[in-house]
């Protein structure tokens, strides 16, 4: 997922939570708000774990001292 595809799906989750909290949606388009929200957060949720995965990660060796190691780069 795109940094774009990701801040439009972050952006449609949060204005599908705005809508919800509003209270003033018929049941019908409350459920299809949720469900769009849901698929929105699972995209986001994705999209973090993904970048999460590519991230350099700091560890700390026997001694305490950090080190820096990098992730293996997929494809």
């Amino acid at each position: 997922m795109s940094k774009t595809a990701f801040e439009e799906a972050l952006k449609k989750l949060e204005e599908s939570v705005e809508r919800l909290e509003s209270g003033d949606l018929p049941l019908e388009e409350a459920l299809s708000c949720f469900e769009s929200g849901v698929r929105n957060a699972q995209l986001c949720r994705k999209a973090l774990q993904d970048v999460e995965s590519r991230v350099e990660l700091l560890l700390k060796d026997k001694d305490g001292n950090l080190t820096l190691k990098a992730m293996p780069e997929d494809e």
